[in-house]
């Protein structure tokens, strides 16, 4: 929300934003995970159904984020595997359709941040922090407007979520990377914040 100065007082951070409602971009934003099978090789997946809300205000502290996750589009790249994986016995899709996250402080400066928020799977929910690297704005040819761009990295303990299913066989630890890029409102003249 805020940086500290050297002299511990809280200073608001500006940010390169146009202040407004930021749409996510589907066509350039994934959401990906890492487990460890046995313990000695990773299984990488995606989900391939998400929706996002960006909210920025005109500093760091009247960030907004909201994410939600379809967890039935998980595509591990086999078809058996990823019918196994939301079956009852695993992620129980019928029970636990989505995966969501608020965001509850953002603070950095320049292009490393730090999000903190709720994920909730199911009925539990717990605070994950993802280190946020910020890519950038750039003006896209044929809409006329910018785009930001954001990677978003965290790990998620399945245990702490009641999904300690296979625990001999699947790590404990679900890292994930989110790849996100947002256009801006629309009405927007495209100057930074200072």
């Amino acid at each position: 929300m805020t940086d500290d100065n050297r002299s511990g007082s809280p200073v608001a951070t500006a940010l390169p934003l146009s202040p407004g409602e930021w749409v996510l971009d589907p066509l350039h934003s994934a959401v990906n995970f890492t487990i460890r099978h046995l313990g000695i090789a990773k299984v990488r997946g995606r989900f391939a159904d998400v929706q996002a809300e960006l909210y920025i205000g005109r500093t760091a502290e009247e960030v907004r984020v909201r994410a939600e996750i379809a967890l039935a589009s998980i595509d591990t790249g086999n078809a058996d595997r990823d019918a196994h994986t939301r079956a009852a016995d695993l992620l129980d899709v019928e029970k636990r359709p989505t995966m969501t996250f608020h965001s509850t402080r953002v603070y950095g400066a320049g292009g490393d941040w730090t999000m903190e928020g709720d994920v909730t799977i199911g009925d539990v929910t717990r605070p994950v922090p993802f280190a946020i690297e910020f890519g950038g704005v750039s003006d896209a040819p044929g809409d006329e407007r910018r785009h930001a761009g954001f990677e978003a990295t965290g790990e998620i303990r399945r245990s702490e979520f009641g999904l300690g299913f296979a625990a001999g066989l699947l790590g404990d630890v679900v890292k994930v990377q989110l790849d996100m890029q947002f256009i801006e409102p629309v009405g927007q003249n495209g100057s930074e914040l200072h």
